[in-house]
């Protein structure tokens, strides 16, 4: 259990390798939907907006 500590502690205290770990899931979504045909919502001057599958830059 300590070790799973040390390890939870450590991902937890790299800021840049949180951000690498999420910006590759974000990533990783948006091909998935782009292959599946489906759209996703981003923001956009402060409003969400739907993009279509072929509009997604993946």
């Amino acid at each position: 259990m300590e070790d799973n500590k040390d390890i939870i502690f450590e991902v937890f205290s790299n800021p840049d390798r949180i951000t690498e770990a999420l910006t590759q899931g974000v990533r990783e979504a948006l091909v998935k939907h782009k292959q599946a045909g489906n759209p996703v919502v981003i923001w956009r001057d402060g409003k969400p907006v739907w993009l279509a599958p072929e509009e997604i830059l993946a």
